[in-house]
């Protein structure tokens, strides 16, 4: 009974007979010859590999602490056995120096905001380079990116200053736009002098209804406006003549 074999939906059988490569048996049952045959089995699901941390130095010199994981499976069960001894060993042996070199070509910040890209690529690479095994990789994803302590405080004052900027430029638009409406607010006040006594009227309003001690006597503008309009007269100096009698003198 040791040489008939039940092999599951999800796994085939690479058999050897006499050292010779045979067709890939199953799934179901399968029948050896004894002594003669060796069968090795596959499984083909899809296989999670975890990609231990790696030290990367990026492209702008910042060194960084990256693990990630892979996800393939074996679309040729030959190959798998055939043309390498260990393909899980070798997958992963190839992700990680893939990993290094990819995560060196590139800056900090993209490391940080382009995850998507840079998991293409990785993906890309490592499906090329383990295709002649039979391996199938479906995604590669980076999942953790460690960076010094310094260099997180220095993103964190990066990111402050970079919200005070955004908050000083909102401010100055408003004071310009502000600034805009006054402009045709004054227009309107000129072409209508009525609107000013309202304006006045409406101020008073607004201070009368807080809570406030302090008492207002209105005073109408048609009083001051003598005042206002009145210009100081210009002074005459008379020179004066005592440095001309020294001079004489």
């Amino acid at each position: 009974m040791f040489f008939i074999r039940i092999l599951r939906e999800y796994e085939r059988g690479v058999v050897f007979r006499l050292g010779r490569l045979l067709e890939p048996k199953g799934p179901g049952v399968v029948f050896l010859i004894p002594i003669v045959d060796r069968l090795v089995k596959v499984d083909l699901r899809t296989i999670t590999l975890n990609i231990p941390p790696q030290e990367v130095i990026t492209k702008d010199n910042v060194p960084a602490r990256v693990n990630a994981v892979a996800y393939f499976r074996l679309v040729d069960p030959v190959a798998a056995i055939v043309q390498i001894e260990n393909f899980m060993v070798a997958t992963s042996q190839i992700a990680q120096t893939t990993l290094r070199s990819v995560l060196g070509q590139h800056m900090l910040d993209e490391l940080l905001s382009e995850r998507e890209k840079i998991n293409s690529i990785l993906q890309g690479i490592i499906d090329e380079q383990t295709a002649p095994w039979g391996i199938k990789v479906a995604i590669v994803e980076v999942k953790d990116v460690e960076i010094p302590g310094e260099m997180q405080r220095a993103m964190a004052r990066q990111a402050e200053a970079e919200r005070e900027r955004r908050a000083k430029i909102i401010n100055a638009e408003g004071e310009f736009q502000a600034a805009d409406r006054l402009k045709d607010a004054a227009i309107v006040i000129e072409q209508h002098p009525i609107a000013l006594q309202l304006r006045y009227l409406q101020t008073l309003l607004e201070i009368g209804g807080s809570n406030s001690s302090t008492i207002i006597f209105p005073a109408p503008i048609d009083l001051i406006k003598p005042f206002l309009e009145r210009t100081p007269e210009p002074r005459t100096l008379t020179p004066s003549v005592e440095p001309e009698r020294r001079q004489a003198a």
